[in-house]
């Protein structure tokens, strides 16, 4: 089996000789990721001030990080001020043809790998950063409707970039939506399935009507809306803090639906001990309880978390020994 068969026998859990691997600098890969490009009549920007780095997204927000930080930072003045900007404010536009055509471009550098359409966002990750969190999460009960409008045009962007990756080949869409803190989510149950859930429906069967896979990657502790999520079709979730759930509860879970568990070593109570046998245990202890249906991968920012790269290589070879690799 090539790198793509083995990392789709992990998704739909069909007898795959060994987990799915996406590790970076020389290391296996099983994946080949390809992004929509930019948007129409967007101009990146970004400066330093001091130890400050600035730059704006595509969204129209304006971001502030150390320099020599983490990769993202603060959002420091959001698009959206006012429920008034939003009669004039404009989604970033993207063009179906091109976003394709960057799909594809990019697939076709490794055609034996698993193909995975990033999409550029998602519906509360884009939202909450074009309000900054504290008051979009204040709006989720006090401006309903404004909210619903606000979804909609967001989610009108993430349409047609899976659109664009389905006609592009992509075998997955993947995005990022971080739900929960460490204790739990972010907002209840109830308010979460009344402005996310019909939504979350309609986005993950368009995708599954090209024949994608939907990968959602989501940090915190998500218990209560992890069976919500697999049912409306998440086929794979993506998650770098796998000690915050109880491994017996989540492999039922993933069971039931027959869904997959992509996560590199726990990035917050385990790689960053620097204790090699810990993590060995934890890579035992993974493969044990999820083998079958896993994906083990590498975080994407280990300066940021206090990982040393000798840190994520003993986890690493770890996992090819246990692979038989």
């Amino acid at each position: 089996m090539n790198s793509r068969e083995i990392f789709m026998a992990n998704l739909e859990r069909s007898g795959a000789p060994r987990p799915g691997l996406t590790f970076k600098d020389g290391k296996i890969n099983d994946t080949v990721g390809s992004s929509p490009g930019a948007p129409e009549a967007y101009e990146a920007k970004k400066w330093i001030e001091g130890e400050v780095e600035y730059y704006n997204d595509i969204w129209g927000n304006l971001w502030s990080r150390m320099k020599d930080g983490c990769n993202a930072g603060e959002i420091i003045d959001a698009a959206i001020k006012d429920w008034s900007d939003l009669d004039s404010w404009q989604p970033p536009i993207f063009e179906l043809e091109q976003c394709e055509t960057n799909y594809r471009k990019g697939f076709e550098t490794q055609p034996d790998k698993f193909r995975i359409a990033s999409i550029s966002g998602w519906v509360f990750a884009s939202s909450r950063y074009l309000r900054k969190m504290e008051i979009y999460l204040m709006d989720l009960a006090l401006y309903p409707e404004e909210i619903k409008r606000l979804h909609e045009l967001v989610a009108g962007v993430f349409r047609l970039q899976i659109e664009a990756a389905g006609k592009a080949g992509a075998d997955a869409i993947m995005f990022c939506e971080d739900m929960g803190t460490q204790n739990g989510l972010l907002m209840s149950p109830g308010m979460w399935q009344d402005n996310f859930g019909k939504l979350y429906n309609e986005l993950f069967d368009f995708a599954h009507s090209f024949g994608m896979k939907v990968i959602m990657h989501s940090c915190g502790k998500n218990d209560e809306i992890i069976e919500p999520l697999l049912k409306a079709g998440v086929n794979c979730l993506q998650f770098d803090q796998p000690d915050v759930y109880d491994y017996k509860w989540l492999k039922a879970m993933l069971d039931k639906y027959n869904a997959a568990l992509w996560s590199p070593i726990d990035i917050q109570k385990v790689l960053p001990t620097g204790d090699k046998r810990l993590i060995y245990d934890a890579a035992d202890r993974m493969l044990e309880t999820f083998g079958g249906g896993l994906i083990f991968g590498q975080y994407a920012d280990l300066p940021g978390i206090g990982v040393k790269e000798k840190w994520n290589r003993w986890g690493y070879e770890r996992i090819l020994e246990l692979s038989g690799l």
